[in-house]
């Protein structure tokens, strides 16, 4: 059997980030201005917090400009929606996102069909989903465009192959399973948590990603030899050996697969690193569109 190759996306984010950070000199010696990416937080949702802290160094390592809003976990949804069309109008703004999850009191899906499908650099907005499949698609969804970059970075073929998703949430799983058929010309199975038999889908793929937040769901029995698995799950699981009392745990019982797979992505250290790479690459190819005019990704 193939060694067994870890899909480090810490590396390749690094790699996206030295790339960018060359483009956005290049732009500045030119006379342009640096890309500029906003957030904006309602609340203090601890993981929240951390994930857009490491998106403002993100943008502070490539030469980014970048903006954090704050606000409380009480602030009246139609103050958010203010500020959202505030930033849409801002031209000094490229791209922003609104952290999720939001308090309760206010509508998700209000908030994104609020933000300007062109600055809307998380890939959330309906128009920006739907257009997945259009040959000029708009500024796809971060984390299954990081998945796609790293696969393709790693030469790993999809066209003909066999995909399945596990996962059919809007904000990963049935996007990956669009690129996958649509940009990656595999043939895509689409299941989720409650798939009766899931072990029955999931050896029968060639690339298996699994975005269901269910920490160790998929076993070694589970895949066939060879596998490549792309593990999105990040889950808090109790370990009382660690100073915090617990550690981080994909949604694929790693030791196990890992014996079987000729690919397969840590956690952490795989697919979250590509997410915020793939953020700064949607901020970068917003700035251009606006600047220059080219709408092709």
């Amino acid at each position: 059997m193939k060694k067994m190759t870890i899909l480090d996306g810490k590396k390749i984010a690094s790699d996206i980030e030295n790339e960018i950070s060359l483009e956005v000199q290049q732009l500045l010696s030119r006379g342009g201005r640096a890309p500029h990416l906003a957030a904006i937080l309602v609340g203090d949702d601890g993981p929240s917090l951390t994930y857009v802290d490491n998106k403002v160094k993100a943008c502070k390592r490539v030469g980014f400009e970048s903006t954090l809003m704050k606000f409380s976990s009480t602030m009246a949804e139609e103050k958010l929606l203010k500020e959202i069309v505030r930033f849409n109008e801002d031209e000094d703004i490229d791209g922003f996102i609104v952290q999720l999850p939001l308090p309760a009191h206010i509508s998700e899906e209000k908030v994104i069909e609020t933000i300007a499908p062109e600055k809307d650099v998380d890939g959330f907005t309906n128009q920006n989903y739907g257009r997945i499949i259009s040959p000029h698609h708009g500024l796809l969804p971060a984390t299954p465009y990081g998945v796609m970059e790293l696969l393709r970075r790693y030469k790993i073929p999809t066209k003909g192959k066999h995909a399945v998703v596990v996962g059919h949430s809007r904000v990963v799983g049935a996007p990956m399973g669009l690129l996958l058929a649509h940009e990656g010309q595999a043939t895509v199975t689409q299941c989720h948590i409650d798939t009766h038999d899931l072990g029955y889908f999931t050896r029968q793929a060639d690339i298996l990603c699994v975005a269901v937040g269910k920490p160790n769901l998929i076993t070694a029995d589970m895949v066939k030899e060879g596998v490549v698995v792309v593990d999105v799950g990040i889950n808090r699981v109790e370990d009382a050996t660690k100073k915090r009392g617990y550690r981080l745990a994909g949604d694929v019982n790693f030791d196990e697969v890992a014996k079987k797979a000729s690919f397969i992505t840590p956690v952490p250290g795989g697919v979250g690193p590509m997410t915020i790479a793939s953020l700064l690459l949607n901020t970068l190819h917003a700035s251009k569109v606006r600047t220059e005019g080219n709408n092709k990704l």
